[in-house]
């Protein structure tokens, strides 16, 4: 059993072998049997092995032993938050692992509001999945506003949804705005609608109050897309490929979203299946369950087969996979925030926007595009737009085209 001596004292080891008997041996193997690296395992057994020493020191029983005495344990230890919230985390799953098998104390019976909001979540997702037609980060996003917004109006309370007002709904959507620091997502008001739609159509409510909920600012229209010039693109990238693991796959996704104009999504979401090396194509897996085929270019090509080639260790069939065991498909794009923001900072650009985000690659793509005198249609068939309105806001780059459109200057004596 690995041991760190600035960490845990060993006796707590003996305790907790002791404590646990055959139990510990057996989630040391399941761990292993998911692939976690010995490290990852080691941390596992050294809160484990801490905890068995707090519950000697505390008289507390294995039969009594549930989530909420583990993690008064943790909160009472001098560590630093992440150090907690990671010990947190081991908790849960070690008691989890126990339960499964017959021992620790069950979790607690849920309580008359756990009950209600379990029954209205499986419904308002079945109405999202088989009436709407969304896709399943769709639906999470959609009740996880709801939950907030029932959590802000109700409380500990199960709460009479005929009760809510449009005053209530205001009042949450004011705390998002108003709150240090300001919420940025702009997509509150989309999923709540969704919500006051569907408790209105199973009659859960007497008035449909999505009406009442106002529509965000869009100023798209006010400036240009910020962008980057070809060779800022350029920097970015070779900033991101290293020699490393995480360098090689940064780098092949960072391609996707700068030469072929991706949305940081659709580069989480691609599959190891959905590269056709024959035919030199890839399946981008787009907005609304729609499957669109690409050219693979040769230098994303030649980024992909590194990573895939060198790199990728995984049973999952997800394309790019976390670094460290067990190789699991990541849950959100937001790593691509992160990798580009990283980029900047290490090539000392300055990004053109306040707040960094992937996005910006497939603005610069596009706006390059117009430069080099493409038309809409093929900057529209580039991106997968299925509005032609999502096109037109890079006419404007199109300084050639409005020129000679544009209505000579009035000289004096002139104007009307």
């Amino acid at each position: 059993m690995p041991t760190r001596q600035n960490s845990v004292n060993p006796d707590t080891y003996k305790i907790s072998a002791e404590l646990f008997g055959d139990q510990l041996d057996a989630f040391q193997q399941h761990l292993l049997d998911l692939t976690h690296a010995r490290s990852t395992v080691g941390h596992h057994l050294r809160c484990i092995a801490y905890l068995g020493g707090a519950m000697q020191a505390h008289s507390i029983p294995l039969v009594e032993l549930d989530d909420a005495q583990a993690l008064a344990i943790i909160e009472k230890a001098g560590w630093h938050r992440k150090r907690k919230t990671y010990a947190a985390f081991i908790m849960k799953r070690f008691i989890c692992f126990l339960n499964g098998r017959g021992l620790a104390r069950p979790p607690s019976p849920r309580t008359a509001k756990e009950i209600a909001r379990a029954e209205l979540k499986a419904d308002y997702e079945s109405y999202l999945r088989r009436q709407r037609g969304l896709s399943e980060r769709t639906i999470f996003h959609c009740w996880r506003f709801a939950d907030r917004f029932l959590e802000f109006r109700f409380g500990d309370a199960v709460g009479d949804l005929s009760q809510i007002t449009p005053s209530d709904i205001a009042a949450f959507l004011l705390h998002l705005t108003t709150r240090t620091p300001p919420f940025r997502d702009k997509t509150p008001p989309t999923h709540l609608r969704n919500f006051f739609r569907y408790l209105f159509k199973a009659g859960k409510t007497t008035a449909n109050l999505s009406l009442a909920i106002p529509s965000v600012a869009q100023r798209y229209g006010a400036r240009l897309p910020r962008h980057l010039a070809p060779e800022q693109v350029d920097v970015i990238l070779d900033a991101v490929r290293t020699t490393t693991s995480s360098g090689r796959r940064n780098y092949a996704m960072l391609m996707l979203l700068a030469r072929l104009g991706l949305r940081p999504p659709e580069v989480i979401a691609m599959q190891i299946d959905d590269i056709d090396w024959r035919s030199g194509e890839i399946i981008v897996r787009g907005k609304g369950a729609r499957h669109d085929r690409l050219p693979l270019l040769p230098d994303v090509g030649e980024a992909l087969a590194d990573y895939i080639r060198l790199d990728r260790v995984t049973t999952s069939r997800a394309l790019f996979v976390t670094e460290r065991p067990p190789h699991r498909p990541f849950k959100s794009s937001e790593l691509l925030n992160h990798i580009l923001k990283g980029a900047f900072a290490s090539s000392g650009l300055t990004p053109p926007p306040p707040y960094v985000g992937a996005h910006i690659l497939r603005h610069s793509l596009a706006t390059n595009l117009v430069r080099r005198g493409a038309s809409l249609e093929e900057i529209g068939d580039t991106l997968r737009h299925r509005s032609r309105a999502s096109t037109l806001i890079y006419a404007r780059l199109d300084i050639e085209g409005l020129r000679s459109i544009a209505l000579p200057w009035p000289t004096a004596g002139g104007a009307a």
